[in-house]
């Protein structure tokens, strides 16, 4: 960003930002892929490579701060330079959480449940992120809030999925199993869980990144939390 102008550094700042959504929603793929096919090695490099979106974090976040350490932007150009920030702090928790599928993955001796459907989850909250970038990019207000009620689906999704799991836990699964099958059994359910609790929060990030972006355009909080 150094030896461009101001207004190429906004417009620089904000394809570096889709850049990076880019790369994270392809994390979350991989991360969901290696669930499904327990591919050990594709888990391996997402977990491997996790420094790459790290690093980029810390690249555009410097890009921020030059352009408010050497210039003085209008109110607008603020708000465009701090909803960037925030949401490429929300990309760099979901490739957070794009690791830990992948190890879950790595710890996976199984699949429980199978009519829990990790991958429609997983599948609902891309979209979302995909939405809320796009919002991001076309400055649509209409999407933010689109956003934000798909995430009342994504979650209801992942409530009942929980549920599920917990009440035929307690009602089947234990009664048919020795004590050391019993604990395998508690060790998958509970990576299932927690991969649910996972993609419900990516759903959680996308909303943060709506909810930016409106800001963003309107110099309007309604959707932050």
């Amino acid at each position: 960003m150094p030896g461009t102008s101001y207004e190429e550094g906004l417009l620089e700042l904000q394809e570096d930002v889709l850049y990076m959504s880019e790369l994270v929603m392809e994390r979350v793929r991989k991360g969901l892929n290696a669930l499904e096919q327990k591919d050990t090695e594709l888990a391996d490099e997402l977990i491997d490579t996790d420094h790459e979106i790290n690093q980029l974090y810390l690249d555009i976040e410097s890009d921020c701060i030059d352009l408010l350490r050497l210039h003085e932007p209008i109110a607008s150009d603020f708000r465009l330079i701090a909803a960037s920030f925030k949401i490429i702090t929300d990309l760099e928790r979901i490739g957070d959480l794009a690791v830990n599928l992948g190890e879950y993955t790595l710890q996976a001796e199984k699949d429980v449940f199978p009519e829990v459907d990790v991958q429609a989850l997983g599948d609902l909250a891309l979209s979302m992120i995909e939405d809320a970038m796009a919002a991001y990019d076309a400055e649509n207000a209409d999407d933010c809030y689109a956003v934000a009620e798909q995430d009342d689906e994504l979650d209801a999704l992942c409530e009942r999925a929980s549920e599920l799991v917990v009440r035929d836990l307690i009602e089947t699964e234990l009664e048919a199993n020795s004590d050391e099958e019993v604990e395998q059994l508690l060790q998958d359910v509970s990576r299932l869980l927690l991969t649910v609790r996972d993609l419900e929060r990516v759903g959680d990030h996308a909303v943060n990144i709506a909810a930016r972006t409106l800001y963003m355009i309107e110099n309007d909080d309604e959707l932050i939390y």
